[in-house]
C-alpha cells in the first residue's frame, strides 16, 4: 500500500493520491465512438487506464471506473445508412466487437459502461437548468452554451479565447453569439431523434459525458481522462457545461494519453492509416501490444514502427520466459541470496516507478532487469520454490502490467503432451533426427521445449 502521484493537466501539476486521506477514487475514462473497430490507438488509453486501475487497487486504493460508449452519432447514423440497418444495430455490433478486443487484451472489465441513448433525461435536465441561469441560448437550428459566461474557458487546454478565435471555424449558423459557443442541443426532424421537452433533436458530444458522469459518479470525480487530443474541444466544454451546472469542480484530476503515430501523423480512421487491435493481436498478440504502449510515458506520444514492435516482442520474451519460470521451477544447487537481492531490488524500483505518475518506461526497466535475473537462476538451475516465494512482488507487478501467459486449450495440451512422450522416447533410442521434427512440429504450434537432465518442460508462447 503507498500514495500514488498523477499528472494533472489543469493545474500542470503532479496530485498525490493518499489511501489514509482519500481511499474511494471514481474515474471516468471516455471510451468509443461505436461505427467501427477499435484501433491500437484506442488500445493505448484502454491500457494506460487499466494499469491505473490495478496500480491504485494495489496500492490500497477501493476504484469505482466507469468508460462510456457513444451510441450516437452522426458516423454511426450515416454507416447504419449504407448498410440499410437501424443506427442501434451498428452501436450494438461494435460494442460486442470492442468487449472482445478488450477481453483478448487482458483488460479488466469496468464497473459501468453508461451509453449516450440512455441519459437523454439528464442531458436534457442539464440543458433546462443552464438556460434558466443564461449559460445556454437557443437559436433556429439548436441550443448552445455561451462560452463568454464562464470565465475559466481554455483553462485546460491553455490556450486564451483571442487565439482560440483566431482558429476558430465559424459555423453558417450566423445566431450564434460567439463562434467557440458551442451545441449542447440540435434541432432534428430527421429520425433518428429524440422528442424531449427542449424540441425534437440530438445531443451535442460533449454534454453526452456530463450527463454519465452526473447521473452515475456525482458532481465531482477523482480523475478524469481521455486521449490528449480531447483537451480541446471535448473536456474544455465538458467542464463549462457541467461546472455551470454543478457549481463545482468536475474532476480533481484531467489525465491524458500521447497519441500513437504512425510516420508523421496520428492514427485515425479519418485518415485511413489505423491498425486495428484485431490485426495487431493476430499478427504478434495481446502482451506485446500492452509492452509497445508502455515503451514510452503515457504522456508522450508514441509511434507504433517496426522497430518499436520488434523491441516490444524481445522485452515481452524474456518477461514471459520469467513468468513460466517462476511458475515452474526447478532447483539442483543452493541460490545463493546475493542473486535473491538483487532481483528484489529491481522490483522495488519498478514498483515504486508505477506508483509516480504511472512511468511504465521505467517501471519496465527495471521489471526487465529483474526478469532476466531470473531466467539467469532457473538456467544455473538454482530456482527454488522457497526463492519464487520471496519473489511475489514480480507477480503484483507483472499484473499491474496487466501481463497475462498465453492460455493453451485442452486439445493443444493432450497433442503437446503426446508429442513431447514421443520426442522422448525418440531421444531415449537416439533417433535425434527424428526428435527434433517433433520440436519443429511443436514450435509451429507455438510450443516451446525446455530439456533439464532427463525432463522435458514445454510452454505456450506468445511469439517465437
Amino acid at each position: 500500500m503507498g500514495n500514488v502521484s498523477i499528472y494533472d493537466t489543469y493545474t500542470r501539476s503532479e496530485i498525490e493520491l493518499d489511501p489514509a486521506r482519500q481511499k474511494n477514487i471514481t474515474i471516468y475514462s471516455c471510451g468509443v465512438t461505436v461505427y467501427d473497430l477499435s484501433h491500437i490507438g484506442h488500445a493505448r488509453v484502454f491500457i494506460i487506464f487499466d494499469i491505473l486501475r490495478r496500480v491504485l487497487k494495489k496500492n490500497g486504493f477501493n476504484v469505482i471506473y466507469a468508460q462510456n460508449f457513444t451510441d450516437m452519432d452522426d458516423k454511426i447514423i450515416n454507416r447504419a445508412a449504407n448498410e440499410g440497418v437501424d443506427y442501434t444495430q451498428i452501436s450494438k455490433k461494435y460494442i460486442d466487437e470492442y468487449f472482445t478486443d478488450s477481453d483478448l487484451l487482458n483488460i479488466s472489465r469496468a464497473d459501468m459502461y453508461p451509453r449516450a441513448t440512455d441519459h437523454i433525461y439528464e442531458m436534457v435536465k442539464i440543458i433546462k437548468r443552464l438556460l434558466e441561469t443564461g449559460y445556454a441560448y437557443k437559436t433556429s437550428d439548436g441550443i448552445y452554451f455561451s462560452v463568454d459566461k464562464f470565465p475559466g474557458y481554455g483553462r485546460l487546454s491553455g490556450i486564451k479565447k483571442e487565439e482560440l478565435l483566431a482558429g476558430a471555424r465559424i459555423d453558417v449558423n450566423e445566431d450564434k453569439k460567439n463562434p467557440l459557443d458551442f451545441a449542447l442541443w440540435k434541432f432534428h426532424e430527421d429520425r433518428p431523434f429524440f422528442d424531449t421537452e427542449i424540441g425534437h433533436g440530438r445531443p451535442g458530444w460533449h454534454i453526452e459525458c456530463s450527463a454519465m458522469i452526473w447521473k452515475n459518479l456525482g458532481d465531482t470525480i477523482t480523475i478524469h481522462g481521455g486521449g490528449e487530443d480531447l483537451i480541446f474541444p471535448h473536456h474544455e466544454n465538458e467542464i463549462a457545461q457541467s461546472e455551470a451546472f454543478t457549481g463545482k469542480p468536475l474532476s480533481k484530476i484531467w489525465m491524458h494519453i500521447g497519441l500513437v503515430k504512425t510516420g508523421e501523423e496520428k492514427m485515425s480512421k479519418s485518415l485511413r492509416n489505423v491498425f486495428y487491435i484485431r490485426d495487431f493481436l493476430n499478427a504478434y498478440g495481446p502482451n506485446v501490444l500492452r509492452v509497445l504502449m508502455v515503451q514510452a510515458h503515457y504522456r508522450s506520444q508514441i509511434t507504433a514502427n517496426e522497430d518499436r514492435i520488434l523491441k516490444a516482442i524481445e522485452i515481452w520474451k524474456i518477461i514471459e520466459e520469467a513468468m513460466f519460470n517462476l511458475g515452474k521451477p526447478f532447483s539442483l544447487n543452493g541460490t545463493e541470496q546475493s542473486a535473491v537481492d538483487e532481483v528484489m531490488k529491481e522490483l522495488r524500483l519498478a514498483d515504486n516507478a508505477l506508483g509516480h505518475d504511472l512511468d511504465t518506461p521505467e517501471s519496465l526497466t527495471h521489471l526487465l532487469a529483474a526478469a532476466r535475473a531470473i531466467n539467469r537462476m532457473q538456467a544455473s538451475l538454482k530456482l527454488s520454490p522457497p526463492v519464487v516465494q520471496s519473489m511475489n512482488l514480480f507477480n503484483e507487478i507483472t499484473s499491474c502490467f496487466g501481463f497475462k501467459l498465453p492460455e493453451i486449450s485442452r486439445d493443444e495440451a493432450e497433442t503437446a503432451k503426446r508429442l513431447v512422450t514421443e520426442r522422448a522416447t525418440l531421444r531415449s533410442g537416439r533417433k535425434y533426427a527424428e526428435a527434433d521434427q517433433i520440436r519443429k512440429k511443436l514450435l509451429e504450434m507455438k510450443i516451446k521445449l525446455i530439456d533439464v537432465g532427463d525432463k522435458t518442460y514445454w510452454r505456450k508462447v506468445e511469439v517465437l
